[in-house]
C-alpha cells in the first residue's frame, strides 16, 4: 500500500483520540460496519499505542494508522505497534526520513505551497493539510490545484459533517480528516451503535449519499 491508497478506501479517515485502549476495538469495529475502515488514532494519550496494537491484532479489517506524529521516534513507536499509516500534522526534513525509514505509507502535513513543494520535490504527492479551515479552507486548496493538480490532500481540522462534501468535491482532495465520527461522550458511554452510524452517513458522502 502507498499513501495515495488511503484516498481510495474511505471518503473520511476518522481522527480517533482515546484515553482507554479498552473501548479500541468495540470502536474499530463499529466505524468498519459503518463503512469507514481507515482509522487514525492520535498520539495524543498515553493509551495510543496500546489501542492501536489492539485495532491492528483485533480488528482485521480496519487500516488502522498513527497520528499527531510529530518526533522521529513516534514513527519506529508506530510501526512497532502496528500501525499501517502514518500522520503528522507537519513535517521537517528530520520527521520526514523517520517516517519513511518506518516503512509504512505517510501523509505528512502541510500548511502552505511552500511546504506542499518541498515534499513535492521528494516525489511525495499525497499530504494531510492541516489545519484545513485556519489555513484556508477550499478556497486555498482551490487555488492549490492549478499550479500544483499533482498533489491530492486530506484536509483534517475544522472539517466536519457541514463542509465535508464541500471538500471532497475538490479535485485535489481524496478524502477528507474528522473527529466527528467519534464523539467523546459516546467513546465514553460505549454507544457504538451512535458511532456506527456517523460513520455510515459519513461513508455515504462519496456517493453524494
Amino acid at each position: 500500500m502507498i499513501a495515495a491508497d488511503l484516498f481510495d478506501l474511505a471518503p473520511v479517515i476518522p481522527v480517533v483520540v482515546l484515553d482507554d485502549a479498552g473501548a479500541a476495538v468495540p470502536l474499530a469495529r463499529a466505524l468498519v460496519d459503518g463503512g469507514l475502515p481507515v482509522i487514525e488514532v492520535t498520539l495524543r494519550t498515553e493509551a495510543a499505542l496500546a489501542a492501536i496494537t489492539r485495532i491492528a491484532a483485533e480488528v482485521p479489517d480496519a487500516v488502522v494508522g498513527a497520528g499527531t506524529v510529530v518526533r522521529p521516534e513516534d514513527a519506529e513507536r508506530s510501526a512497532a505497534a502496528g500501525a499501517r499509516f502514518l500522520v503528522s500534522p507537519g513535517c521537517t526534513p528530520r520527521l520526514q526520513a523517520a517516517m519513511a525509514a518506518a516503512g509504512l505509507p505517510f501523509l505528512p502535513g502541510v500548511a502552505t505551497a511552500s511546504e506542499a513543494i518541498a515534499l513535492l520535490e521528494d516525489g511525495i504527492t499525497a499530504m494531510k493539510f492541516f489545519p484545513a479551515e485556519a489555513a484556508g479552507g477550499i478556497a486555498y486548496l482551490k487555488s492549490l490545484y492549478g499550479p500544483l493538480p499533482q498533489i491530492r490532500f486530506c484536509p483534517t481540522g475544522g472539517v466536519g459533517p457541514g463542509n465535508a462534501a464541500g471538500y471532497l468535491a475538490l479535485e485535489n482532495v481524496g478524502c477528507v480528516g474528522g473527529s466527528w465520527l467519534t464523539p467523546a461522550d459516546a467513546v465514553r458511554d460505549g454507544d457504538w451503535d451512535r458511532v456506527r452510524k456517523l460513520a455510515a452517513e459519513a461513508a455515504a458522502l462519496r456517493s453524494g449519499g
